[in-house]
């Protein structure tokens, strides 16, 4: 069965699943230096044609299309509804004309439905014909099939905390392939970390933040303490009104939303009253909620004794690694699992799953996470830049010799938010001034770290625990003999968000960290994304070459570096291309 799942609003993207093997998922973020959490509102059938073609696929060869369920904003008047309306778009047929279509719902308070029934919508006069299911749905079942619970044949929880939901605790028994709806572990919605931090400097004004707050935030708390005194005063009023939710048996949405809104006020007017400084209002709020995330967890899985104690995390809430990490070493769960696209840029790829769980029976999908937008060809010559053959060997030494950041543009793009090494930014991490330089070409904040992408085997020598992390997705603490070594990517707290990498997982990255390794001792490159600010990662050679914000590129095979700058004026690099050391 060959299956396309389309995500059509933010993080918009396309992805195609044959016979249980996924061949590409393109989040619209990563085409054409598009903006982040692009969608595909403007969606059009010779476009999808397109992408299709690309990789050698037409739409007649599609067995369905699926689209991921959305919804409105909830209205205040809401009271009874189980959710927000029904989400309607427009897009253009092969003619070219608009026709409204109409697509599932978001799924932020399941009840008592099945979340793999599916909506099924045909418009004959435009030939098209798909399916829909909630977006909570294709979380769940993008966490669950990508899963190695999935490849075992084996039960799983699945907790889903997405930005504009309720944490909701699911339970798929393998066997039947059935979810059992555990219900909203907590009333508080998954942007609330960003929402409780917009009331205060720099954070203000949430709304014109956009998505990216929630990560800057766990990045800003580093600067701020937990004060447990304050601690003690959130987790008193959440078990208060979580209490009042219970007795006065409030089960209508609104009424759910309103004592949500209620408790993030009562933190900030306590805040005010007690002149508490607000990075450590925002420092204690991250602790509260990491902390009662855990108690609600292990309440609810002592509920049920027999069951297999794995869980994957997904929602956008699931990027968090420091929550994932306190999740992890808890040992309630015998085994955590973390997709690299948790949030909506793996909707795509989820609600596709939910297809293919529901119609064959394939449960774990054969998937790797580099199958992104391969590079665009670039075989122009740019008069102000200098091309040369260059191998991996030969950019270890430019790495370690100049202490410049060099573009890495290779292969197809990974899938998810984070760069894991095909569209990175690299550079030696032994300098002090390093992650300045980096967060100056990236137009960041000066407290955003720059994390580590490090050989897996040594891994543990450096870091505590140092166990595999192929996807960013867990917290780090650097050992305290190599603090001083590795400053580049030593957080403000000490701790790292480290990428190990194999040979098997990226042997082009694996061995540029082993040449570097040889030459410097250190296991480790820094790593940050390869994009605009506020854009996608570059789809090409030329569009780094455009932005200028760097002196050297490398991509398959070649190095390009500007003319003029540090790097050139250095003839001992081409010395040393063209005769190896």
């Amino acid at each position: 069965m060959i299956i396309c799942g389309l995500k059509l609003t933010h993080d918009g993207a396309i992805a195609l699943i044959d016979n249980g093997k996924l061949i590409f998922s393109y989040e619209m973020e990563k085409l054409n230096n598009n903006t982040r959490f692009s969608d595909l509102l403007d969606l059009n059938l010779q476009f999808l044609a397109s992408v299709l073609a690309d990789n050698d696929y037409k739409i007649e060869d599609i067995d369905k299309i699926v689209i991921d369920g959305w919804g409105e904003d909830i209205s205040e008047e809401m009271e009874l509804e189980n959710d927000a309306p029904v989400f309607f778009t427009k897009i253009k047929d092969f003619t070219n004309k608009d026709f409204e279509i109409e697509f599932g719902r978001y799924g932020m308070y399941v009840r008592d439905e099945n979340v793999l029934d599916v909506q099924s919508f045909s418009y004959e006069k435009n030939n098209f014909s798909y399916n829909s299911y909630l977006h909570v749905s294709g979380h769940i079942m993008g966490g669950y099939c990508t899963s190695p619970f999935a490849q075992r044949n084996e039960d799983s929880y699945i907790l889903v905390w997405d930005g504009g939901m309720f944490p909701q605790c699911f339970f798929f028994n393998a066997a039947t392939k059935t979810i059992d709806n555990l219900g909203s572990i907590f009333h508080i919605k998954g942007d609330s970390y960003a929402s409780f931090a917009s009331n205060y400097k720099p954070f203000i004004n949430f709304e014109k933040g956009g998505l990216s707050i929630a990560g800057k935030v766990m990045a800003y708390i580093a600067l701020g303490k937990c004060i447990p005194e304050v601690l003690e005063f959130f987790k008193t009023s959440f078990n208060k009104n979580e209490e009042e939710i219970s007795n006065d048996k409030i089960t209508d949405l609104s009424g759910l939303l309103g004592k949500s809104i209620g408790l993030l006020k009562e933190f900030v007017i306590y805040g005010e009253i007690n002149g508490i400084e607000a990075v450590d209002l925002m420092a204690t709020y991250h602790i509260f909620l990491r902390d009662i995330l855990l108690e609600k967890l292990t309440d609810l899985v002592s509920k049920y004794p027999d069951n297999k104690r794995n869980i994957c995390l997904v929602g956008g809430c699931a990027l968090n690694i420091k929550w994932n990490s306190h999740i992890r070493n808890s040992g309630v769960f015998e085994e955590i699992w973390v997709p690299p696209f948790p949030n909506d840029s793996g909707s795509a790829i989820g609600t596709a799953c939910c297809e293919m769980v529901k119609n064959t029976n394939t449960l774990a999908l054969k998937w790797d996470v580099y199958k992104g937008p391969n590079l665009k060809k670039f075989n122009d010559t740019i008069e102000s830049w200098i091309s040369i053959d260059c191998s991996i060997k030969e950019l270890a030494f430019i790495i370690h010799k100049f202490d410049e950041p060099v573009i890495f543009l290779n292969g197809q793009a990974e899938l998810g938010p984070r760069a894991l090494g095909n569209r990175s930014i690299l550079s030696a991490p032994v300098s002090p001034t390093m992650k300045s330089i980096l967060n100056k070409v990236k137009g960041r904040e000066d407290y955003r770290p720059v994390a580590p992408i490090c050989i897996v085997e040594d891994a543990p020598d450096v870091f505590s625990p140092g166990t595999p992390d192929p996807y960013m997705l867990y917290d780090h603490r650097v050992k305290e003999d190599w603090v001083d070594k590795i400053p580049a990517i030593t957080h403000l707290d000490g701790t790292a968000r480290l990428q190990t990498v194999s040979e098997e997982s990226n042997p082009e990255v694996y061995l540029l960290l082993q040449e570097y390794k040889k030459l410097s001792g250190v296991p480790l490159l820094c790593n940050t994304s390869a994009n605009h600010n506020g854009k996608g990662f570059f789809p090409d050679v030329k569009s780094v070459m455009d932005w200028g914000k760097v002196n050297a590129i490398w991509s398959e095979g070649k190095i390009y570096v500007k003319k003029g700058e540090s790097i050139y004026l250095k003839s001992e690099l081409f010395e040393v291309l063209e005769k190896p050391y």
